[in-house]
């Protein structure tokens, strides 16, 4: 191919097609020349430099291509590991704004861009351009219609792994299982919907790589934290069905948003033994946080750091939440996101100040692995918060040792952590699992973790679940303590969804999914990690479809407001705890260890004669506890989730391992 070369924009990272031809531009400070590469269908490589530079951007337009076409860049400059450079022109390099890749990024050993330690490596000249996926140009989306007001609170939202949660789905064609064309699926849809969720959590759906620590193993990275193209799908998850912009608006035409996982604080290269596919190519220095001698940061606990106080990789992080925006998603959910202010940091600023992306939900995972990492309830409004101490402190208090006064923070909305200026009781994101963890059947199956199929000698993953086999280790056991166990997890289930906040429910927990103990399934692209659809618990799924009724029914059990125990117009306070004696708690008899029956009385704020709720929360044998004055509508017993409702007055036997629900049905005196 011969191909002239024009000026192109400077202002629009990536490739462009404009009239004629196509624009591209990648930002490098430090590299020397930048080699634009253009393969036809056969793959043969043609190599134009880029002669153009405003400021670090190098660009070029190259005119008679157009969209589909496959590129790559190869940048020159100096080899000097002390100081951060790494330049290396036999690697050839995926665009950081490339929105399509051509395939799956698989780790090779020609990806090797140096041997050695860092400051003595010295780099691998063996072309890697066979072995690495093509960028392709992509035409700009069509015109869209005014923006739609911002979507409202997440009522539910439900975690999944876009590809476990459609691959074993009966009634799929096969050419759309695991693929985003399988999130429009009625069933799967009308699932969502019975089970009260409004947003639908993916794991990262951005192009990662199967990196090298897996691929030694046999294995394949299945969660997709090991990104590297932040704009391009996954091509794992394209299939033959819809895109993933028609899939989002069917979804949310049924009135379910879509939240991606997106993974800012690092990328899939690692350390300076990693390989050099994109970032580190192009300028290693200014898109990674270094140590003074040129090594990796790493508080993201996988070998690098983005820089994003560097105005370009800012650039790059927002751009590309906004293609993904575009594209209808309703909010992100950012991985490790202290890593993402650190160092001087612009990200929340820009993010929080953007027009688009400012109204769309964002959720921080509040902690990474550097110093000063635990950040919970520090994030700032509106953001909402991943809260591993509901989840930890829920667990603790099932499980027996853990503390009545703890469970009732959580209970609250932890507004200890969250109430303040701007925020509200929907900031903390409660839950029980999550992709990273036990699932919650393997919660009350497992005594530890059982991660050997990963390769890592069972090393890997958190030491301590606060799980509880119940005396018997894994899914095996007698009738008596499957049902034990059967008990707790409904238990657990309802204080998620009773509690103030915002619920997060894992995907597969509405019907027992099990991961057989492993509780870090990172590699496990397999029926271990998959939704077993035809194995479902059919009573368990019911009991959750009760919880989401009771929920959406009930508005004091979602309030905005934090409860403090405030008097409201009728004169009855919002919250008001009871202990088995009816009397509410004083500060020692929340420390008390055998504390394990409590009650929480709720009034919905700013509604005079709005509904009164009374939940009970009774982890011990059978006890029974001195009701308010009134006559209450017992509406929901975890214990025997079949119970009809029944009215109930003065003592009220309550039994173990329970969560009960009761509703005022009269005023005290009423005898009705």
């Amino acid at each position: 191919m011969r191909h002239a070369l024009g000026a192109g924009l400077p202002d629009r990272l990536g490739a462009v097609p404009v009239e004629g031809g196509v624009s591209f531009a990648v930002f490098s400070a430090h590299a020397e020349a930048i080699d634009l590469c253009l393969f036809d269908r056969a793959g043969a490589e043609t190599r134009l430099a880029l002669t153009a530079r405003s400021g670090d951007v190098w660009h070029g337009f190259v005119p008679g291509l157009s969209a589909g076409q496959a590129y790559g860049y190869r940048a020159h400059g100096p080899w000097a590991p002390a100081e951060g450079h790494l330049f290396n022109p036999a690697k050839l390099l995926i665009d950081p704004w490339a929105r399509a890749i051509d395939r799956r990024i698989v780790w090779h050993p020609a990806m090797t861009g140096a041997h050695g330690r860092m400051g003595e490596a010295r780099p691998d000249r063996t072309d890697s351009a066979p072995h690495v996926p093509k960028s392709l140009v992509v035409a700009d989306l069509p015109a869209r219609p005014p923006a739609a007001p911002p979507p409202g609170p997440p009522g539910m939202i439900w975690e999944a792994h876009l590809k476990g949660l459609t691959r074993l789905m009966p009634g799929l064609p096969d050419d759309l299982r695991g693929t985003w064309g399988a999130l429009a699926h009625p069933p799967l849809i009308a699932r969502m919907k019975e089970i009260g969720v409004t947003h639908l959590e993916l794991l990262p759906v951005a192009a990662f790589i199967d990196d090298r620590h897996v691929r030694v193993r046999g294995l394949t990275n299945y969660w997709g934290y090991q990104p590297i193209a932040p704009l391009a799908p996954e091509p794992r998850y394209l299939g033959a069905g819809p895109d993933p912009a028609a899939v989002i608006a069917t979804l949310a035409a049924e009135g379910i948003g879509v939240i991606l996982d997106v993974v800012l604080n690092h990328t899939g290269e690692g350390d300076g033994s990693g390989p050099t596919i994109s970032f580190r190519g192009l300028d290693n220095r200014s898109y990674y946080r270094l140590h003074p001698g040129g090594a990796n940061m790493n508080d993201a606990g996988t070998g690098n750091t983005l820089n994003l106080a560097h105005p370009m990789v800012l650039r790059l992080a927002i751009e590309a939440l906004r293609h993904w925006a575009a594209l209808g998603v309703a909010g992100f959910r950012f991985d490790l996101a202290v890593t993402l202010v650190r160092d001087g940091s612009g990200f929340l600023d820009a993010l929080l100040a953007d027009p688009v992306l400012g109204r769309l939900v964002l959720i921080a995972e509040p902690w990474d692995l550097g110093p000063d990492g635990y950040r919970l309830g520090r994030f700032p409004a509106p953001m909402l918060e991943w809260n591993d101490r509901f989840r930890d402190e829920v667990r603790r208090f099932w499980r027996g040792d853990g503390r009545a006064g703890d469970l009732a923070r959580r209970l609250a909305g932890s507004a200890e952590l969250f109430d303040r200026p701007g925020r509200t009781a929907a900031s903390s994101v409660n839950y029980l699992a999550a992709h990273d963890g036990m699932t919650l059947r393997d919660l009350v199956s497992y005594a530890e973790r059982h991660n050997q199929a990963n390769g890592e000698g069972n090393r890997d993953g958190h030491a301590n679940d606060f799980s509880d086999n119940f005396g018997f280790e894994g899914a095996e056991a007698a009738p008596p303590v499957l049902a034990a166990r059967a008990r707790r997890a409904r238990a657990m289930l309802a204080t998620l969804f009773l509690a103030q906040g915002t619920p997060m429910l894992l995907a597969g927990d509405e019907t027992g999914r099990s991961q057989q103990g492993n509780n870090n399934a990172y590699a496990q692209d397999n029926e271990v990690s998959w939704l077993d659809w035809a194995a479902a618990d059919e009573g368990l799924l019911r009991f959750v479809r009760r919880l989401a009724a009771l929920r959406r029914d009930h508005p004091a059990l979602r309030q905005r407001t934090f409860l403090h125990g405030d008097r409201g117009p009728d004169g009855g306070r919002d919250l008001v705890w009871r202990l088995a004696s009816g009397q509410e708690p004083r500060p020692q008899d929340w420390e008390a260890p055998g504390l394990g029956l409590i009650g929480m009385e709720l009034r919905s704020q700013g509604q005079p004669g709005g509904e009164v709720l009374l939940a009970l929360f009774n982890r011990g044998p059978e006890g029974d506890i001195l009701l308010p004055e009134g006559v209450w509508l017992w509406e929901l017993d975890s214990a025997s989730p079949g119970r009809a409702p029944a009215r109930v007055s003065g003592r009220l036997a309550i039994p173990g391992q329970s969560v009960q629900l009761l509703r005022q049905a009269g005023p005290p005196g009423d005898k009705r």
